[in-house]
């Protein structure tokens, strides 16, 4: 109001109200600026309340939404490349347009711009700048943008992505200086986060080492012992899959000897070319290999169907010295991130643990061999020392009471009993040297050999066939006939798991003093009509080398029978080992014995 001489003078009402009107825009501006400072001193809090990791990453990109009025919103993780995104969280989107929009971005266009340059960016409309792809198929449409990178420390960890903003408008200066007063926020929340998930994550690596310790001090099988290896890295590394791979004798494959996870009975058992796999790398390169993704990593040719479907993946080399003695594999599912040097070097200090079970279980394995040697020399020992001098000294009382039985049919008998104490004699003599002799040890004889080639086809059929073994396999089989029934064996398991799809199958390896044969049954789907028959002629040649034979049929109930035989001479012509002959076989003893006597009894 203004006065004058005459008096006070009245504005116009019209000026008033204009004042009054700009008065109350300021207050309502004033009061939306103290409502959003509210809002993002809560949002701060928020976000700073969580630990876990992935929920802070959740937190940070729903805050954002609500802080800047935006429809989308989306937080892409850059990877340790410094170039693509391993991970993207969306807020906004559907579970329903989530697949329908299809992979994940990796951080080409206009979010490869925002990595390329860390900087706060504001678009009216994201198809006009110059690194925009588009869209992909079934992506609802977006128009305004505005991105602002989140610093951890001095390191990028990311961008927040923010899109549509409600009611048309576009983002404004105070929307990106909000965005980035909460990306700092959100660098300290998720340093916190990163720093108790590594604590966390270094207690279950010690926890889970002092397991696999109090297994091996135990004296748990090696096998089971690097089952709960990879249970535990899959539990730990929050992978969907672990394996353990095993190298082949002349280490041109790798065969999947333990699986875990979802993907694992597909895995189990597979042989994995050195070539063109991660395990592979791993094992050759002797280090551990990284992949963003197996289905899309060039160095990776050969992919198992059941692996094609996962995302990032590490392949770690399980070294004892210079030797490695396998890969353990993890692989996460599609969108998870990929593995960080931080994670691979606990998993390779913890590889080393299998490597060390491997070690335990071949020494102990040595150690039982040496006690079975030496159990082997005891009874060798025994048999000569005690159980030939009772025998001898048996034919000996029959031959002198021959001399007094007048009746001519049990004459008769004693010397048949005589002549079967020096048959019984000759046998345990050949046992005897057979228990001496280094090449009928444990880990040479044709017994061993053969559990040791149905052992080793346990991985690739997918179950342990049966196995029954009967007569004197060790002693009484020549050397290159115990050479082929190996041989043929190998092979004939190797064509039930190429071919039969067979669950189950049983072998049998039977001496019975006449001809030894080898029989291979299964119950798969029995010999294709017009197949390649290579592999059987090569089997049927062996056979005949020996003056035997090889028949191949259908085994009753489905399946097929594969049947090898060849002689054995009774004389000891068939084979070239020594003390299969009765009448030559040498003493094992060095004290060469009393000789003969007249009935063929030794002394």
């Amino acid at each position: 109001m203004e006065t004058t001489g005459n008096g006070p003078v009245r504005l116009p009402h019209l000026r008033l109200d204009e004042l009054l009107g700009e008065l109350q825009a300021r207050l309502d501006a004033a009061r939306g600026t103290r409502d959003r400072v509210h809002s993002l001193l809560e949002a701060v809090l928020s976000v700073g309340r969580g630990l876990d990791l992935e929920h802070v990453l959740r937190r940070i990109t729903e805050a954002a939404v609500t802080l800047v009025d935006a429809r989308y919103g989306a937080l892409g993780v850059i990877g340790p490349d410094g170039r693509r995104l391993s991970q993207f969280l969306t807020v906004g989107l559907t579970g329903e347009q989530i697949e329908a929009i299809g992979p994940f971005p990796s951080g080409h266009g206009l979010l490869g711009e925002l990595i390329r340059h860390p900087e706060p960016l504001r678009l009216p409309e994201i198809c006009e700048h110059a690194s925009s792809y588009g869209f992909p198929p079934n992506h609802p449409p977006m128009h305004s943008f505005l991105g602002v990178p989140i610093r951890v420390r001095d390191q990028v960890f990311g961008n927040l992505y923010l899109t549509e903003k409600r009611g048309g408008a576009d983002f404004d200066g105070e929307d990106e200086a909000v965005l980035s007063t909460l990306a700092v926020a959100a660098g300290v929340a998720i340093d916190n986060a990163r720093l108790y998930e590594e604590s966390t994550r270094r207690e279950r690596w010690l926890r889970a080492s002092a397991q696999v310790t109090t297994s091996l001090m135990s004296g748990s099988p090696r096998e089971n012992v690097t089952a709960q290896i990879a249970e535990l890295a899959k539990e730990i590394t929050e992978a969907r899959l672990a394996t353990v791979s095993l190298p082949l004798k002349d280490g041109s494959a790798l065969t999947v000897d333990v699986a875990t996870g979802e993907p694992a009975d597909a895995l189990r058992g597979l042989a994995l070319p050195v070539e063109g796999t991660l395990a592979g790398a791993a094992f050759s390169g002797r280090a551990p290999v990284c992949s963003p993704g197996v289905a899309e990593d060039p160095r990776v040719t050969g992919v198992p169907a059941a692996v094609a479907g996962l995302g990032p993946a590490v392949a770690v080399p399980i070294t004892s010295g210079e030797t490695v003695k396998g890969v353990l594999f993890l692989a996460r599912g599609l969108g998870r991130p990929v593995f960080t040097e931080a994670e691979v070097e606990p998993l390779l200090r913890f590889a080393g643990q299998a490597a060390l079970a491997m070690e335990l279980a071949e020494r102990r394995m040595d150690a039982e061999q040496l006690t079975l040697l030496e159990e082997r020399d005891r009874i060798a020992r025994d048999l000569h020392d005690l159980a030939i001098q009772r025998l001898f000294a048996t034919g000996m009382t029959l031959q002198s009471a021959d001399r007094f039985i007048e009746h001519p049919e049990a004459s008769e008998r004693v010397q048949r009993a005589v002549g079967d104490l020096d048959e019984t004699i000759k046998i345990i003599r050949s046992t005897i040297f057979g228990l001496r002799s280094r090449e009928t040890a444990p880990q040479h004889g044709l017994r061993s050999r053969v559990v040791r080639t149905v052992g080793e086809a346990a991985a690739p059929l997918g179950f342990t066939p049966s196995l029954r073994m009967e007569g004197l396999l060790d002693t009484e089989v020549p050397p290159a006939a115990a050479d082929d029934v190996v041989a043929v064996l190998g092979e004939a398991l190797a064509n039930v798991a190429r071919h039969a799809r067979a669950a189950s199958a049983d072998v049998a390896v039977v001496n019975d003093g006449r001809s030894l044969v080898l029989t291979v049954a299964d119950n798969g789907a029995g010999m294709p009509s017009g197949g390649r028959r290579s592999g059987l002629r090569n089997l049927a040649e062996r056979a005949r080398h020996h003056g035997g034979h090889l028949r191949l049929g259908a085994r009753p109930g489905g399946g097929t029978l594969l049947t090898w035989q060849i002689p054995l001479s009774a004389d000891g012509t068939e084979t070239d080992h020594p003390g299969t002959r009765a009448n030559t076989a040498p003493d094992p003893d060095p004290d060469p014995g009393p000789g003969r006597t007249g009935q063929g009894v030794p002394h």
